[in-house]
Formats: C-alpha cells, sequence, structure tokens
C-alpha cells in the first residue's frame, strides 16, 4: 500500500482539488492500493483562525464566515456540510460571548477544516464510481490529553489503525482526515505544525506502507527555497538523516517529526508536485547518499535572545541555570552560540516566545544582575536563520567571505556536533540576499555580478554593448553572470531587474525615469542584488560625491573618470578609509594609459617596496597622435589638428587636450599611488595653447587653428637633429618624501629613445626604480578610443567577479 498526502494548495477549488480526483483515479485505475490523508482546503486553517480571533475580540465575524461557507460549498452543492457548519457556528458564538477561547476549543474549531476537506474528496471520489470512505482520524490516532500540539499514543493507535484497515482494505480508498486526532476521553486535539504530514507517516508506519508519497505545489526539494533562490536546483534524492537535518532547520515541506516514523520502518518518502504529472520529485530514502551541500533552510518567526556578563566568565552551571528556567515555561531552544572574552551567550527561539523568554531569565537571574554579573538581556527580533545542510567547516570561509564582501555580517553562527552543518543568524532584511550570495558560492551556479552603469557615451556604449556581446561566452568560461541592473545618464535611468537587453538605447529613452542615487540604491536592495558594481563612465566631478554612499551600500566602484583620484588629498584618503571600513574594492585602470596595465604594476611594486625614482611618458593619446604625425610629416601643425579631432582622438574641444589638465591628472593620479600628498596645484603643467586662443567658444577656436602653425613650426624647427616632439608627463624627485615633482611638458627627444620611438596614438610609460637602476620597466600601447578604455574598465569588472 501507498498513502498519499495532498496539501491545502493542492486541495484548493478549481484545478486543484480537479488534479487530486484526477491522480487517485488514475492510480486506482491502475490497480494501485492506496491511502490518502488531506489537509484543510486552500487557506481554510488560516481564515478559520482569523474569525477565531475576531470572535474572541467580539468583532463582526459573521461575514467573513459567511464567505467562508460559501467558497467551501459553492462548486459543490450535493455536499451536506450541516454539521460542521452548525459546529462552527456554535463555537464561534460561544467564544464571541466569552471574549477568548482555549487551546482545546480552537482545536475544536481548526478539525472542521479537515473534515469539510475529507467529506468532500470522498464524494467526488465517489462520483468517479470510485469506492471511497470518509475515514476520521480522532477514531484512529490517540493523543495526550495536549490540546494544540499533542503527542500519539502509538501503542493504542496503532491497533485502532491495523483494526480499521482491515474491515476497509482492499479496493476502498479510506480518505483520512489529518492533523486532527482525540485524547482518551475522545476530546479533539490536534498534532501541531505540520501536522497533517505527521497523520500520513504515523499511517505509513502502523500499517508498513511501500512509500509516502506527499503531494504538494513545488516538484519537490530544493537546494533551496525557489521563492528567495533563482537559481535554486531540485534536490534528485536525499537520505532520511539529511531530511532530518533539512526538516528541523526549517524546510517548509518537511517537520522533523513527520521523518521519525519513516525512518523506524525506512519506508521511502517522495515530495511531489500535484501540478507535475511528469515530475518524479525527490524521493527521500534510507540509503546515504554522496556527501557534500544539500540545501539552504530557513527558520523566519524566530528572535535572538542575547546574555551578557563579564561577571559570569568561569562560573559553573550557567547555561543550565538558562535551559532549566526557559525549560520549565516549555521554551524550546533552537541553536545557541556562547563567546569567552565578555560572558556572552546567544540562542535562538521562536519569536512568541522571545518576550517570555526574556521575563523568564530576567527572573533566573535577578541576583547576578544586583551583582552586575549580568549586565543586558535584550531580543533581537529582526531576525532569520540560515542553515547550511552538509556544509563542512574546513570550507566554510567561501560563504562567509562572499556574504562579508556583500556586507552581510552574521550576528551570531554555530554548527552541529559532526562539523556538517552550519547555521548563521541574519538579520530579517538581508536574508533574500544573503541566500543568494552562499546558494551561489556553495553550488557553484553562475556568479551572479549585478552592475550599474553611470555614463553610456561613448566609452560607456562601447562597455554596455562589449558586456552584452561577451556575457554567454563568460558565463561558459568563468562561470560568472554580468547583468546590468540599471543604465543611467545625468538625467535618467534605465532599471532592468534582469539585466539589459541589445535596445537599450531605445528604452532608456522609452521608460527611462528620473533619479537620484538613492534610487539606485533602493532598487538594490528591494530587489535583494548581491556582488553590486558601480560604474562610473562619466566626467563628472558631482558624481564623485556619490561614490562613498555607494561604498556605504556595498556596492565596489570601478571608473575611467579621472576625478575622484584627483580631488583633494582630504577627499582622497576619506574615500580609501570607507572603502577599507565597508570591505570594497575601487579599481580605475583606465585613468591612465586607457587599457595598459600601469596602475597594477605601479601598485605591485610600491606593494613590495620596490623604491620608484621616477616615472615619466607620454600620457594622452590624443596629443600623442598629433606629436607624433607632427614630427614626422612636413605638414602644418593646424592640419594634422584638424585630421585628429576628426578621427575623434580629441574631446569636441581640442583645448580640453591642449591645455594638459588631462596629462596632469594623470600624473597626479600616479604620485598619489605611491603615498605621495601631492594636490593638483602642484602640478607644472604646460599649457599648448596660446594665451589669446584660451577663451571663447570651441566653434571660435576652430575657426582659427591657423595661428597655431606658427608658434608650433618654430618649436619644431628649433630641435636638434633627430629629435622629434613629445607632450609627456614626468613624476621625479625623492619620492620617498611628502611629496614629489609633477611636470607636464612639450620636449624633444632622440628619435632612437623609447619616447621618441612612439607611432600612432600609442600611449609610453618608463618606471625608473631603485633596483633597476638606468634601465626601465617600459609599458607600452593603444592609449586612446572608446574600445580600448571601454576594454579596460571591462577588465576591471571582472578582476573584481572573480574576487566577489
Amino acid at each position: 500500500m501507498k498513502v498519499l498526502k495532498f496539501g491545502g494548495k493542492s486541495l484548493a477549488n478549481g484545478k486543484g482539488i480537479d488534479t487530486v480526483v484526477d491522480i487517485i483515479h488514475n492510480k486506482v485505475r491502475n490497480g494501485e492500493k492506496i491511502t490518502v490523508v488531506l489537509s484543510a482546503r486552500g487557506n481554510t486553517t488560516n481564515e478559520l483562525e482569523e474569525i477565531l480571533e475576531k470572535a474572541s475580540k467580539n468583532e463582526d465575524y459573521k461575514e467573513q464566515l459567511k464567505a467562508f461557507k460559501k467558497y467551501q460549498i459553492e462548486d459543490f452543492r450535493g455536499v451536506d456540510f450541516d454539521n460542521e457548519f452548525k459546529t462552527l457556528d456554535k463555537l464561534f458564538e460561544g467564544v464571541s460571548l466569552l471574549g477568548d477561547y482555549s487551546k482545546r476549543i480552537k482545536d475544536q474549531v481548526l478539525s472542521q477544516g479537515e473534515v469539510i476537506s475529507a467529506k468532500l474528496l470522498t464524494q467526488l471520489l465517489r462520483e468517479k464510481n470510485i469506492k471511497a470512505n470518509f475515514t476520521d482520524s480522532r477514531d484512529l490516532i490517540k493523543t495526550d490529553g495536549r490540546f494544540g500540539d499533542a503527542q500519539p499514543l502509538n501503542k493504542l493507535s496503532k491497533e485502532n489503525v491495523i483494526n480499521h484497515f482491515q474491515k476497509y482494505n482492499g479496493s476502498t480508498v479510506n480518505v483520512v482526515t489529518g492533523f486532527i486526532a482525540s485524547n482518551t476521553k475522545n476530546e479533539t486535539t490536534t498534532l501541531g505544525r505540520n501536522g497533517s504530514n505527521y497523520t500520513a507517516s504515523l499511517l505509513a508506519n502502523y500499517l508498513e506502507a511501500e512509500e509516502l508519497q506527499n503531494y504538494t505545489h513545488v516538484n519537490g526539494i530544493y537546494t533551496a527555497n525557489p521563492d528567495l533562490v533563482q537559481d535554486a536546483k531540485k534536490i534528485e534524492k536525499l537520505s532520511f538523516n539529511e531530511a532530518n537535518e533539512l526538516a528541523y532547520f526549517g524546510t517548509n515541506i518537511l517537520h522533523a517529526k513527520t521523518i521519525i516514523p519513516l525512518i523506524e520502518k525506512k519506508i521511502p518518502l517522495r515530495i511531489l508536485n500535484t501540478f507535475d504529472s511528469n515530475g518524479n520529485g525527490t524521493l527521500i530514502t534510507s540509503e546515504t547518499s554522496e556527501k557534500g551541500i544539500k540545501s539552504l533552510s530557513v527558520l523566519e518567526n524566530v528572535a535572538l535572545i542575547n546574555l551578557k556578563g563579564r561577571g559570569l566568565l568561569g562560573k559553573v552551571g550557567v547555561d543550565a541555570r538558562i535551559f532549566r528556567a526557559l525549560a520549565h515555561k516549555n521554551i524550546s531552544v533552537s541553536f545557541i552560540s556562547q563567546g569567552s572574552s565578555e560572558r556572552g551567550i546567544g540562542f535562538v527561539v521562536d519569536a512568541d516566545k522571545a518576550k517570555e523568554a526574556k521575563d523568564v531569565l530576567e527572573q533566573e537571574f535577578e541576583a547576578d544582575f544586583y551583582k552586575r554579573d549580568v549586565s543586558a538581556i535584550s531580543i533581537e527580533d529582526d531576525v532569520s536563520v540560515i542553515s547550511i545542510i552538509g556544509q563542512d567547516l574546513s570550507t566554510f570561509h567561501k560563504p562567509y567571505n562572499a556574504l562579508i564582501k556583500n556586507q552581510i555580517v552574521p550576528l551570531l553562527f554555530n554548527n552541529t556536533v559532526s562539523g556538517k552543518n552550519v547555521s548563521l543568524v541574519v538579520r530579517k532584511r538581508q536574508l533574500h540576499r544573503a541566500l543568494n550570495v552562499i546558494h551561489g558560492e556553495i553550488f557553484e551556479i553562475s556568479k551572479k555580478i549585478n552592475i550599474a552603469i553611470f555614463g553610456h557615451g561613448l566609452v560607456g556604449g562601447t562597455l554596455i554593448d562589449q558586456i552584452l556581446q561577451s556575457t554567454k561566452q563568460i558565463e561558459k568560461r568563468k562561470n560568472i553572470t554580468l547583468n546590468i541592473f540599471a543604465v543611467a545618464n545625468s538625467r535618467k535611468v534605465l532599471f532592468a531587474k534582469n539585466g539589459l537587453e541589445t535596445n537599450w538605447k531605445t528604452k532608456i529613452e522609452e521608460k527611462g525615469v528620473s533619479y537620484a542615487i538613492e534610487d539606485i540604491i533602493s532598487f538594490a536592495d528591494e530587489h535583494h542584488l548581491e556582488n553590486l558594481i558601480a560604474i562610473d563612465n562619466t566626467a563628472s566631478e558631482a558624481f564623485t560625491k556619490s561614490y562613498i554612499n555607494l561604498v556605504k551600500h556595498s556596492f565596489d566602484l570601478v571608473s575611467s573618470n579621472k576625478v575622484a583620484n584627483t580631488l583633494s588629498f582630504d577627499f582622497y584618503k576619506e574615500l580609501r578609509i570607507k572603502l577599507e571600513e565597508n570591505q570594497k574594492q575601487y579599481l580605475y585602470e583606465t585613468n591612465v594609459g586607457a587599457g595598459l596595465p600601469l596602475i597594477d604594476t605601479i601598485k605591485l611594486l610600491h606593494l613590495s617596496g620596490e623604491n620608484i625614482t621616477r616615472i615619466k611618458g607620454v600620457f594622452s593619446g590624443s596629443l600623442s597622435y598629433l606629436f607624433n604625425t607632427f614630427s614626422a610629416e612636413e605638414r602644418p601643425f593646424s592640419e594634422v589638428l584638424q585630421e585628429a579631432i576628426d578621427k575623434g582622438f580629441t574631446e569636441p574641444d581640442p583645448r580640453e587636450d591642449l591645455c594638459g589638465n588631462d596629462v596632469g591628472r594623470k600624473l597626479l593620479i600616479l604620485a598619489r599611488e605611491l603615498d605621495l600628498g601631492n594636490e593638483f596645484d602642484d602640478v607644472n603643467i604646460h599649457n599648448l595653447i596660446p594665451k589669446n586662443l584660451r577663451e571663447g567658444e570651441a566653434s571660435s577656436f576652430l575657426e582659427r587653428l591657423g595661428e597655431l602653425d606658427e608658434v608650433y613650426q618654430k618649436v619644431k624647427e628649433e630641435q636638434k637633429p633627430d629629435c622629434v616632439l613629445r607632450y609627456i608627463g614626468d613624476l621625479w624627485g625623492d619620492l620617498s618624501q611628502e611629496k614629489g615633482n609633477l611636470d607636464v611638458k612639450l620636449v624633444s627627444v632622440p628619435k632612437s629613445s623609447a619616447l621618441g620611438q612612439v607611432k600612432g596614438s600609442d600611449s609610453i610609460f618608463e618606471i625608473y626604480t631603485e633596483s633597476y637602476g638606468d634601465q626601465p620597466i617600459v609599458i607600452q600601447g593603444a592609449g586612446a578610443g572608446a574600445a580600448v578604455t571601454a576594454r579596460g574598465v571591462f577588465g576591471d569588472i571582472l578582476r573584481l567577479a572573480d574576487k566577489a
């Protein structure tokens, strides 16, 4: 025989109840011997509780009761529920008159839900010509006298069940009420949380069933709750021990007490989806499965109690006093963790027991408060518990570090004696994100990196397209999913929780909304997005003021914008302090040299203790092209400049390049990488624009480019033979001091030198160190262009993704 148990959602009006009838009909037609155990239908139990509460407060409950009755009979006019409805009327009326109710009365009220459910299904099966027998479990399962959470009297219950099934067997389908039972006085009791599943497992045990099939609204047990973790995967097979751990630590489909009767008789349990006839569900057996992490479970309706006191350090019996006091009030502790330096004990209890637990402990430790051995007993009720079933402590650092990087700091954690399960207490508002972070880390499902991009001009737009084109390849190669959830310009932002599409340019115009930085942060919080990166592809000083706020809200930073690193040294230091405090990173390799590995090289040399004595080079790809071409060809300076403008090597107003400020900022960035405290005002900049051309509109300047020819032709002709012009940045002096010398200038260098051999728009950097002497480290390559810069930003994103 197989025992089939159907949950409330499976029995709801419409598709639910019809599907259950079909499942049973098909099994009977195939010759299977089955027994069916039912929960109350749909939301029945919750509704009855709500009506009971209203009645006890003398509120109007009759309209809700009328709606309840209508739901139960509206599609099933042929079923007689008069006795159940009269019982409810009488009970609610009595509660309303008394203004209160006992657990005994509550059990009588709630039991009507299961009775209605079983009577209905029995009638529907009979209409299908199936021999069905309504079975009231109160006649079978006998319990102790505790109402609300009664314990079965196994010997007596087993005798009742065997006798009943000897009478109603063969082709008869017994439709049994779950959840409810009766004590030896024949008073109605209930079996507590997950009671219908418990009824089913008890019957399976007493009847030594072939299998217990638990039909729910999901396809089985998952690696995490699919409602909270989108990437959760179904588990095909579990052992009873693993299922028991999952049940104990909060998996909704299971409860620990429902597993025990099955373990005793080694009866397999299969979790199935009522609405998926093709699914195999999850099979739970006595067989040992492969080692490893199985699932994440969650306990939500809990509170954390903290007891602190320096005076308790080393005292014997403190734990015993805590548990004894709580046990006296029937308060169960989920798990406990202790500290030693300042005596502290934290433990988890059901949320509705927290206040009582605190009161009990304050009474128990009253004398210790007076002696100041105990300093505080507090409740934190905004918490949830995540349990990692199968987690070995030797690898626990991986999910733990991932949580810390996402600014989720567990309030408490412990592990089981076996060392194979770890539980964490986290703040409830962080639960969703924490689950996704842990799940992605331990199951090696593609790690999701959620990206907000600010600025979608030439560099930003190219970056977006590069990411979209490479996403599938990166996921396949590196097991990382890059998800652009927001793209913004100075006016509007386009949100896309599950990522941008290729038509993002059109959508930002059509569906973009005005925003503040707080809106981006709020969106990430509301959708529990993990592994956050903010990309600054603007040239805005105003936007850099948002950096610290983003860091505080768990964003790493990547920037092609040089401004943040060249503002005041105080801001520079403050930003790095906040990054360290929040354990976030700020990468900006493209600030100098576009995609060249310059900043990383300098950081590595400096951190290794290498004494860098000088850095000089061609920092601007635009000006590199301008002077490389002008030096090599016999053409007017204005003509070469116009060509650079036409090719997009310069800004729309080329004076932004020619003034030298861009090179000055880049030089300052390198100085600060060496821990020098220079400000931008310390940079000596040779402005390439004659004074008479520095003011006015860009259009006016572009019309007067010819006025530059005489100036630069003269400079070119005054050079020594075999020399060429280069516009360089030069950081020099005693760089072990507080500040260095920073010069930006136009120089003439031999054609044969490293600087003299640069071609096109390439940049080149010479790094002189004490160890290498007169032989510099030379880094050379493309130093300009949107594609190169975007690719450099992309590289920084991937560096962060690898470390996330």
